[in-house]
């Protein structure tokens, strides 16, 4: 999928939920909570030894879902992905190793930054969409903006702190993509398709 075009699916979602599977068996019963709460999209997390597989079992089980991979700060990160099916990349920080391999699969890639020379890495790498983490930790909405005074063309997706109590706050800002969270991935199945349900109300307005 083109870079614009899966952008244009996320900025229509607003929420990115940031997954983390503690183990494979956790894997379908979230994501199908997911899909029914109304947000058939997840970041899975490479923090577990089983995300290259939760990838590869939710991508061949769920296709209409928009799978990617989070935490990726290596290059060996990324080629699991990548060949598990992520279809886009999630960094905490700026990795020149993953832009690298991401360029070269044709891959979007999102990296976190919070500082002006970290924006100007990415940026020199072609990248203007980035990640701003940890968000509530580095000053949240008001730092983006300063950022944004001095690269007008970037495009944010903030996530760290990122709640139902303050991301409709985020969205409102026009270089919001949208916002990673896991606030809604907290609980039983029923608990997580509840809270998705209510966070896409939420932002759909």
């Amino acid at each position: 999928m083109a870079h614009e075009k899966l952008l244009e699916q996320i900025s229509k979602m607003k929420i990115v939920p940031v997954v983390v599977l503690n183990s494979i068996e956790e894997t379908l019963p979230k994501m199908q909570a997911l899909i029914d709460g109304g947000l058939p999209c997840a970041e899975i997390t490479f923090r577990t030894a089983c995300a290259e597989e939760a990838i590869r079992l939710t991508r061949k089980t769920f296709p209409q879902m928009l799978v990617g991979a989070g935490t990726v700060i290596n290059r060996e990160q990324c080629e699991k992905a990548i060949a598990a099916g992520a279809e886009f990349i999630v960094s905490p920080g700026f990795s020149e190793d993953v832009a690298d391999c991401c360029a070269e699969r044709g891959l979007l890639y999102l990296p976190g930054i919070v500082t002006p020379t970290e924006a100007m890495a990415a940026v020199s790498k072609g990248l203007t969409t980035l990640k701003f983490f940890p968000a509530s930790n580095y000053g949240g909405l008001k730092t983006i903006k300063a950022i944004c005074a001095a690269f007008p063309y970037l495009r944010f997706m903030p996530t760290g702190g990122i709640s139902a109590e303050n991301i409709l706050e985020y969205l409102s800002y026009e270089k919001i993509v949208a916002c990673g969270g896991s606030w809604m991935m907290n609980g039983t199945p029923e608990e997580i398709r509840a809270k998705t349900k209510a966070a896409v109300e939420l932002v759909k307005g």
